[in-house]
């Protein structure tokens, strides 16, 4: 349908609405928001990624804050280094493995020794069954953190198994992911979810509208000129130092978080 067809359909719809007094939009109040006040509480990795996580210092609950960015930059190690650490201080965290194996997973622990504590979803291990029941069963228990390796394997398994677009499938999971957003669980948790994303082959973010409209944050992690590593937000709605963060994967057990760039200097 063009746009031109969709816009006569609308004003024809608003239009016999209004008339016949059925139906009109509604506006809402800041003051008329009710939310627990612990759903402002960051969670912390007491680390100096805290600092362009959010303006209040860590991760926000309730939040869906993706990432992208070079092969081999070490997206999925970052991230778990940010969920043991989330662990450690007590938050309930989840990694959900649309890409590795129990046996990609040993080379990592060997590494980082403290990710072997964090649970683990294998999508791969279910391969045979329904991937939306899978991941509503395990997500249903209410989790503080979770993080998905990847959003696009999640959709394609979705759609393999379902039939229909991706966008269908893209829009199940996106679904199921704003309802714990809201606490829709056993244990009522606010979850957040931190996402890895694919891009294009000329590195522009691959995703839905709809995606980029419920996502919170945009986090963008390369390879420097120099060689080194960074990470930034090009787009955060919880503040947070608009700032690249430089890191190193050479430590053992930790992420490296080094020194914060401008972002008008280097990439």
């Amino acid at each position: 349908m063009s746009n031109t067809v969709k816009l006569r359909k609308t004003r024809k719809q608003v239009g016999g609405s209004v008339g016949q007094n059925r139906w009109m939009p509604t506006t809402m109040t800041m003051d008329s928001f009710k939310f627990d006040p612990q759903l402002f509480v960051p969670m912390k990795t007491n680390k100096k990624i805290d600092n362009i996580l959010s303006s209040e210092g860590g991760l926000m609950k309730g939040t869906n804050v993706a990432f992208v960015g070079d092969p081999g930059v070490g997206k999925t190690t970052v991230l778990l280094d940010i969920l043991a650490d989330l662990k450690n201080h007590g938050h309930k965290t989840l990694f959900i493995s649309g890409e590795m194996t129990q046996i990609d997973m040993v080379g990592m622990v060997k590494r980082f020794p403290k990710f072997g504590s964090v649970p683990i979803l294998f999508m791969g291990d279910w391969i045979e069954k329904d991937p939306m029941i899978i991941l509503k069963s395990i997500l249903t228990q209410g989790w503080d953190a979770v993080l998905i390796d990847s959003f696009a394997e999640l959709a394609v398994a979705v759609q393999d198994f379902h039939g229909g677009t991706m966008k269908n499938a893209e829009t199940q999971l996106l679904n199921l992911f704003e309802k714990h957003n809201k606490g829709e669980n056993i244990d009522k948790v606010n979850t957040c979810f931190m996402i890895i994303q694919q891009v294009t082959k000329g590195g522009e973010f691959a995703g839905s509208n709809r995606f980029k409209h419920m996502i919170t944050a945009m986090a963008h992690m390369k390879f420097t000129p120099e060689g080194s590593r960074a990470i930034w937000f090009s787009k955060n709605r919880r503040g947070g130092e608009m700032n690249k963060l430089h890191f190193s994967l050479d430590q053992s057990n930790h992420v490296g978080w080094l020194f914060t760039e401008p972002m008008n200097m280097g990439i």
